[in-house]
């Protein structure tokens, strides 16, 4: 794989993650040796920063995360504040919809389920307090729920009080089709 490749890659991971990621957890997930990966990190870091795009790369230790550029900060601070003051988005509410009928659900799941990256849906649902994050230390990975905020805002006792909650949390033909698309892919 050539240098352009190993950034283009670096740089999906990063973009998809919206949260730090790892050393260690960009060479498992890119399959690039340690230091091929370090390498792109780095080129990748100085890339944004020379050409002063609107995000950057930053890092801290081994850690390395794709982030809005400091230059570009009113105008993501204007965006953030309309997305999380205002009414819900359609994808919000998708995404939404599929944590408390799902939850506890992962990003990569919710990722799968919706064919996008949620990370900023899940970021303003998260600073709108209808969501709730659960780390899983065994599975290394963020699950979300709704929150008693969002339970409460609808006047539920409980999430299972949702419409027909019972036979959609239950229902396995989502799962069913996103294993047959991924053996589909294999």
């Amino acid at each position: 794989m050539t240098e352009e490749q190993n950034i283009a890659r670096v740089e999906a991971l990063l973009f998809v993650a919206a949260k730090p990621l790892r050393l260690k957890e960009v060479c498992a997930l890119s399959g690039l040796k340690t230091k091929e990966a370090s390498e792109a990190l780095e080129k990748l870091l100085e890339i944004c920063r020379e050409n002063k795009r609107g995000v950057a790369v930053i890092k801290s230790g081994e850690s390395y995360q794709m982030v809005s550029s400091p230059e570009q900060a009113e105008v993501v601070k204007a965006f953030i504040k309309d997305e999380t003051t205002g009414d819900l988005s359609k994808p919000s509410f998708e995404t939404l919809t599929i944590i408390a009928y799902r939850g506890p659900v992962s990003k990569l799941e919710l990722d799968r389920i919706r064919g996008v990256n949620c990370g900023l849906i899940l970021r303003n649902l998260l600073l709108r307090g209808l969501i709730e994050t659960d780390f899983d230390k065994e599975k290394k990975e963020t699950y979300y729920t709704v929150s008693l905020d969002f339970v409460k805002f609808l006047g539920l006792g409980a999430v299972e009080e949702l419409p027909d909650f019972e036979r959609l949390h239950a229902d396995d033909t989502l799962d069913r089709i996103l294993a047959d698309k991924e053996s589909s892919l294999a």
